[in-house]
């Protein structure tokens, strides 16, 4: 399964707090089966959140290109194709961040694992059946 890790999820990964995912959604993320994939969106949201002092993270935002490939997970880069998506349902949120991610998952057939209420009955959201 190929799944897009919304930027909540990499903080808990890169925290190391694995215990702020559902049981479920740590399961699906820890699977050898599983490809996680983080946006390089979520290091510019993380980046604008730590100069905000609104996110403390226990990694400087400059090691976390190198820390998620240690991590075995993959960047995934914005391409016009991904700003551009029509994403329907339209998210239940205003956030651009969360449209851009949505736009990936729809364009590169992936499911977003989140954290965020405002995402998570969305289709494109990934969900234990």
């Amino acid at each position: 399964m190929q799944f897009l890790l919304d930027t909540n999820v990499l903080i808990a990964l890169v925290d190391a707090r694995l215990d702020a995912l559902d049981r479920s959604s740590r399961a699906a993320v820890t699977s050898p089966a599983a490809v996680n994939h983080v946006s390089v969106a979520s290091l510019w949201e993380i980046a604008i959140k730590m100069r905000l002092g609104k996110l403390a993270l226990s990694v400087s935002p400059r090691l976390l290109p190198e820390l998620i490939e240690r991590m075995g997970l993959v960047m995934l880069v914005i391409n016009p194709e991904h700003v551009l998506a029509t994403v329907e349902p339209e998210p239940a949120t205003r956030d651009p961040f969360d449209r851009l991610l949505l736009g990936q998952c729809q364009v590169e057939n992936m499911c977003l694992v989140t954290l965020d209420r405002a995402l998570s009955s969305h289709p494109l959201a990934w969900r234990a059946d």
